[in-house]
């Protein structure tokens, strides 16, 4: 086995903007320690196969990089002297294929593509000479992939273990209709109190990608289960029993619950298709009671500690704007109505909007999705006439 497999180096998860507190609370679950969390991940030290365990576990990450060398560049050439001193032989087998992705901020690199080819043609002129052959290379995050992170004068070179994104978790076979990413759903529930027994209700479920992660919370299924690669299978040394290991260990953690309760509206018929498709994918169909309808009409069991929680539309057009004044005033009424002794929670873009709800927010939670200011608003929907006087 490559030594690397079972030796410590710094590893640096990534994340979109915001997701990094939940992304930590995930590291320490699985029993790591982070030494550093910063707005778009988290750092800790480990060995790639702890990177196995992380790429298979994690809901709220984007990559898992395993750092190689960490080197002063002052420009192009002492990046391609530095990576051409690298084994590459030992990582990447002269039939293989990789990939190069770079993050790189320096006044010599107008552009990261000509950072990635001095990349390639380092490894490649290396594995010329020491093995007489060249791996393929190109675009694809299917095989071995290598990432450079560079900042004004410091470079790092990183394994990226992961390859395409952990942020999808696979299961989704048909996106829907501007569909909430995976990894910022399951870092939305976690910022929730849920107790991940009492009932969620999930009305405007639009392609259920928030219903669907809320029962896979609850019965702890991992993404793990639903993706077959890795960039970590195909690096030189990979131990097939370590992944096989890790992932049967996914399979004993499932814990089926009798009695949870998830329901998810839409009114699309569409809508409600495409989520039972996306849900027997992630093999929680039996725990989500579907409903097409006005989410009014949306069925709350009367239960103390259950969650509602609402994905409704921005609106970035003044007439479409107007429209969902009363669409957000009426997702008050609902909550306030039906939905005593819940907690309520309002996932939006537009807090001009939210001022409609006609509740004060108990908590407000910062996210990002895609370049909108969000947050998620939390509401306390008592069961009976709250006390006033102290």
């Amino acid at each position: 086995m490559t030594q690397f497999f079972t030796t410590a180096s710094r590893i640096i998860i990534t994340c979109n903007k915001r997701l990094s507190p939940f992304l930590q609370q995930e590291v320490a679950e699985l029993g790591f320690t982070a030494v550093r969390i910063f707005s778009t991940g988290v750092e800790l030290d480990g060995t790639i196969n702890d990177c196995i365990k992380l790429n298979l576990n994690l809901r709220c990450a984007s990559q898992v990089l395993y750092s190689l060398k960490e080197f002063a560049a002052n420009g192009p050439n002492d990046v391609y002297k530095e990576l051409f001193a690298i084994e590459w032989e030992k990582i990447i087998s002269p039939e293989g294929y990789f990939s190069v992705t770079s993050n790189v901020d320096h006044p010599s690199i107008k552009t990261s593509l000509f950072a990635n080819v001095k990349v390639k043609d380092a490894i490649v002129d290396r594995m010329r000479e020491k093995t007489g052959g060249r791996p393929n290379s190109g675009p694809e995050l299917d095989k071995t992939v290598i990432h450079l992170f560079w900042r004004d004068e410091v470079a790092e070179i990183f394994l990226d273990t992961s390859g395409e994104t952990l942020a999808k978790h696979g299961y989704r076979k048909i996106p829907g209709k501007a569909p909430m990413l995976e990894a910022l759903a399951a870092a939305t529930l976690l910022a929730t109190k849920w107790n991940r027994k009492s009932p969620f209700i999930n009305p405007m479920c639009g392609s259920s990608t928030i219903a669907i992660e809320a029962a896979l919370l609850a019965t702890n299924r991992r993404p793990g289960l639903f993706r077959a690669n890795y960039a970590f299978m195909h690096i030189v040394g990979y131990d097939k029993g370590v992944y096989e290991h890790e992932r049967q260990v996914l399979f004993s953690q499932i814990k089926e619950l009798d009695g949870l309760q998830i329901i998810a509206s839409d009114i699309s018929t569409d809508a409600i298709n495409i989520s039972k498709i996306n849900a027997a994918a992630a093999g929680v169909e039996h725990y989500i009671k579907f409903m097409t309808g006005d989410f009014e009409a949306t069925e709350v069991p009367e239960a103390e500690g259950g969650v509602v929680f609402f994905n409704p539309e921005y609106g970035e057009r003044l007439g479409v704007e107007i429209e969902l004044e009363k669409t957000y005033s009426r997702i008050g009424d609902f909550m306030k109505k039906k939905c005593k002794g819940y907690t309520g929670y309002i996932f939006t873009g537009n807090l001009d909007l939210a001022k409609k709800i006609g509740l004060k927010a108990k908590r407000r939670i910062e996210f990002y999705t895609s370049k909108i200011d969000c947050r998620l608003l939390e509401y306390e929907l008592y069961s009976g006439t709250r006390r006033t006087d102290v």
